[in-house]
């Protein structure tokens, strides 16, 4: 006979498949639970969830199938890491979801966010580097001199932002690349970068 698995060692499993599914984007449901744990009643699964919310190790949104969440705890959130964007030549903005980044509250507060990861070396000068991801705060409107994603037309692009007699600018930060004048109507903002990200090797 196969020795029983102790509540909390079966609970901290639970924790660590959901995390998992959520930092995926893919929040399971208590069914997906019951069964990835082979639990013989849904019950049983919903009981281990909602004990890890009395834990505030997860937390629960009403009224969704897919209701559980990581707490925004230790002063960090969650925010999600949707693709890459050129520093380069416009390009398309490549929307490959990667999951979720912790990002410290007290920098950005209450601001949306989201984190893309950079193509090319435009930005160079400005220490931005292909690989780097830039965490940026979602806003429509940018003033010289900020670094912003933006939208020409429908090609994306990391610049820094110039304003001159009402016409937008977006310049590189690398001789090598020319600076790209939309027509007017053309441009939108999509955010402005406020921090940038580097996996060293090793």
């Amino acid at each position: 006979m196969s020795p029983i698995t102790p509540p909390g060692q079966t609970r901290e499993k639970v924790y660590w498949y959901v995390r998992r599914r959520i930092l995926e984007d893919i929040p399971p449901t208590v069914r997906e639970v019951q069964d990835a744990f082979g639990f013989l009643s849904v019950q049983t699964a919903r009981q281990h969830l909602e004990r890890l919310v009395e834990e505030r190790r997860l937390t629960k949104v009403p009224g969704k199938s897919r209701c559980y969440r990581l707490p925004e705890k230790l002063g960090m959130r969650m925010v999600p890491l949707l693709g890459r964007v050129p520093a380069g030549e416009l390009d398309m903005a490549l929307e490959e979801h990667e999951g979720y980044l912790p990002v410290r509250l007290h920098r950005h507060g209450p601001a949306e966010l989201f984190g893309l990861r950079v193509r090319g070396r435009s930005m160079t000068g400005a220490c931005i580097l292909p690989g780097d991801i830039v965490i940026v705060r979602r806003q429509a409107e940018a003033s010289s001199g900020d670094i912003v994603v933006a939208l020409v037309e429908d090609e994306a692009t990391i610049k820094r932002f110039s304003l001159k007699r009402g016409r937008i600018e977006l310049h590189p930060e690398n001789p090598d690349f020319a600076p790209i004048l939309p027509e007017p109507g053309a441009c939108r903002i999509l955010g402005k970068v406020v921090e940038v990200r580097r996996q060293l090797d090793g």
